[in-house]
């Protein structure tokens, strides 16, 4: 049998992003409307406990777009609404798992939020996200996609304390 765990990454620099290849793509889906922004409390998963966007990793066949709208609906009991490609970023991990991220924004959405066993709704003002309780990177790149400013980041995250290591950060 051949052994075909990821290798460990140590440093950004170690990366060769030229040939990185994601071991699975996920999709982010922000809802931004009347000066608010829906975002989740994870309750299971990558990132449990953190604060997020609702979103997923891609079912086989599945575009990223209708993946965005399938999480969405998932884990909050809407459908968005106006979902337009916001972003792309690219996770390492040090434990060599890695990960493509699409993500997407929303005007609007149908129904009404609710908790699901993967996720609390939280409707906060964009002038006061909780970045203290998120992932690192996404200080970053929020502005841009408050802005309506496509972009694309590199990251490595150490895999068992969610810091961030390293970090390259391009608007497209």
């Amino acid at each position: 049998m051949v052994d075909t765990a990821p290798a460990p990454v140590e440093r950004f620099d170690e990366i060769d992003w030229t040939t990185w290849r994601p071991q699975e793509h996920a999709t982010l889906c922000f809802v931004i409307r009347c000066g608010e922004i829906l975002l989740i409390r994870k309750k299971r998963g990558l990132g449990a406990g953190k604060i997020n966007g609702p979103g997923g990793r891609l079912e086989p066949g599945e575009t990223p777009y209708d993946c965005a709208i399938r999480e969405t609906q998932e884990e909050l009991g809407v459908t968005p609404r106006g979902v337009e490609l916001a972003g792309e970023l690219r996770f390492q991990f040090s434990d060599g798992y890695s990960l493509h991220g699409h993500v997407f924004r929303a005007s609007g959405c149908d129904g009404q939020a609710v908790e699901t066993e993967e996720a609390i709704p939280l409707w906060t003002p964009v002038d006061a996200v909780p970045f203290d309780e998120m992932w690192e990177d996404d200080a970053l790149w929020f502005p841009h996609l408050f802005a309506r400013r496509r972009f694309a980041g590199r990251f490595l995250f150490d895999s068992a304390t969610d810091r961030m290591l390293g970090v390259a950060f391009d608007e497209p």
